[in-house]
């Protein structure tokens, strides 16, 4: 396939439009592969093009047909546009429509249709002039992003103009709103995010059309309205009370507090101090239900104090280096209340889809709905059963926690389900076959209880020698799932729980054992009931603790 770009941002390569244009063609140059299909690519930089206004003199059509009187690049562009099979025409909007030197050259296609004046059949405007060449079967594809929260109806000067260029429904169109984001860095996890279903697009595009999922996907906002508007805003870095310039560390600020998602406030208002140790200023940011304002005087109460260079936090923001990594090398500190730090994406970050998108009806009814997180209930109910059901009735007890092992996959598929899930359903499952055997042979039984709970702490404590321990398969999705697993201190807390857990049960076999053998074994059940729930007070408590303690420095002092 010959495929021409024409980018008509002044900025050339390097400007957001582009961005987006090359995801999309990585997407047409995979989707190509997959089909055996060769490729040849030419890109024309508008910028770097010598293309004079129209003179409107009709010279192309009467005295010279087809050619232009003005001697230029333009003869290049028209080459390379009957050359191609697909032409994507790449540009940022600028008042509503193209920019003015890609006008310019749009301007400059009349020799390409002859002046003979001929009805349409796509309902584009009242008339029309014949193409001078055969231009059927050639694609076309919009590419573009403006500075708007939404590109949503603020393209119908352009869309007006193609129509009649291309033909109505002709072409296709990928336009994105908060288009000046792809420039910023430190919002590269969610500009990434999009531009990876703009290369699906561009794949999909090559195999047939772009699928209503990934279409719908394009169409979300990258941040919601209120926040794009507020980022842009702070991004002028001038004071909006008396339009004085504002130091670089404030408008980062600003920025920053723009990100807080008000959706996630519990009720509690907090109080985000940023030192930057090595500018010796601080910002104070409230982060409230109603959303967040920055103080430069110091005049609130801070609640959770974080103590950085001002070059760490920006390289922290830019994704230069992971936050939790910075803080495990002490690079900075962490006083206060640790919770925020935890849930850190929860308060700051894109948001969900519906957050987004409210302000966008178009958006309705696409949004992506991820999968519910593994509930540890469902690794316990066959434990908790067996030990209940087992000591009333052995034979019954063990017929229901094999009924109960069965179903617990069925009621719970609309969840992931970890492996521990798997293992203790196993697991449960053979002790109660083996109950079952022995009970039915005369055999002593006492025994199946207490090695049910030695088995049990020791997949926990097993666990912990893997890369996620068991207690991590089932937060992690509290923490921002998968980057929970790469932060050192949510690892290091967990892995020390679980180690504890294990432990617990283990020695609760012990004790189990030689209860059983006295006359209070029958409150041994009892005793194992009471015990974890001392056990969950002190989980509770180190999980804030225990982060805290680390990211404060005492553990080094």
């Amino acid at each position: 396939m010959k495929i021409l770009v024409i980018n008509g941002s002044p900025k050339g390569e390097k400007s957001n439009t582009f961005q987006m244009t090359q995801a999309f063609l990585d997407g047409v140059s995979e989707g190509l592969r997959a089909g055996g299909e060769p490729e040849e690519r030419r890109v024309l930089q508008v910028r770097s093009l010598k293309v004079a206004p129209c003179k409107g003199c009709f010279a192309c059509w009467n005295k010279t047909p087809g050619k232009c009187c003005i001697q230029d690049d333009m003869s290049e562009v028209t080459e390379a546009e009957l050359w191609a099979d697909l032409i994507v025409w790449s540009f940022p909007l600028y008042y509503f429509n193209v920019p003015g030197p890609l006008k310019s050259l749009i301007d400059r296609q009349l020799p390409m249709v002859l002046p003979f004046m001929t009805e349409r059949e796509d309902g584009a405007g009242s008339g029309s002039h014949p193409s001078r060449y055969d231009m059927s079967g050639k694609k076309y594809v919009l590419v573009s992003t403006c500075g708007f929260y939404s590109a949503a109806k603020n393209y119908d000067s352009v869309l007006s103009m193609f129509d009649h260029i291309c033909g109505k429904d002709n072409y296709e169109t990928v336009f994105c709103g908060q288009g000046e984001l792809f420039r910023i860095p430190e919002l590269s996890e969610r500009t990434g995010e999009y531009l990876e279903q703009v290369r699906k697009a561009g794949c999909e595009y090559i195999d047939g059309a772009i699928t209503e999922g990934t279409r719908a996907r394009l169409d979300e906002l990258l941040f919601p309205k209120e926040v794009f508007e507020t980022m842009a805003d702070a991004s002028w870095g001038v004071s909006k009370t008396d339009g004085a310039k504002e130091e670089e560390s404030l408008i980062f600020t600003r920025q920053m507090a723009a990100l807080y998602r008000k959706q996630a406030h519990d009720g509690t208002d907090r109080v985000l101090e940023m030192c930057y140790t090595d500018l010796d200023v601080s910002y104070q940011i409230l982060l409230g239900k109603d959303g967040s304002r920055v103080y430069t005087d110091g005049s609130l109460k801070t609640t959770t104090r974080i103590e950085t260079p001002f070059p760490v936090w920006t390289a922290i923001a830019r994704g230069e280096i992971r936050g939790e990594e910075a803080l495990a090398k002490q690079m900075y500190r962490v006083e206060g209340d640790f919770g925020l730090m935890l849930k850190w994406d929860d308060f700051f970050g894109a948001g969900t889809p519906a957050e987004r998108n409210s302000d966008q009806s178009n958006a309705e009814g696409h949004l992506h709905v991820p999968p519910k997180a593994p509930v540890m209930l469902n690794m316990l109910i066959p434990w908790i059963v067996f030990w209940v059901a087992v000591p009333i009735h052995c034979t019954a007890g063990a017929l229901i926690s094999i009924l109960v092992c069965a179903l617990v996959p069925v009621l719970s598929y609309s969840h992931k389900r970890a492996v521990y899930d798997a293992v203790s359903c196993a697991a449960v499952t053979v002790l109660s076959a083996a109950e079952l055997v022995i009970w039915n042979r005369g055999g002593n039984i006492q025994a199946i209880i207490p090695l049910s709970y030695l088995l049990f702490g020791l997949m926990w404590i097993v666990s912990c020698r893997f890369r996620i321990p068991l207690t991590a398969h089932y937060v992690m999705y509290n923490y921002n799932g998968e980057d929970a697993v790469h932060n050192p201190l949510f690892m290091d807390t967990n892995r020390i729980l679980t180690f504890a857990w294990g432990i617990l049960y283990v020695l609760t076999s012990v004790w189990t054992w030689f209860l059983m053998r006295t006359e209070i074994g029958p409150y041994a059940g009892a005793v194992n009931t009471v015990v974890p729930v001392f056990m969950g007070l002190f989980t509770r408590w180190f999980e804030h603790w225990y982060p805290a303690w680390v990211a404060g420095g005492k553990h080094r002092r």
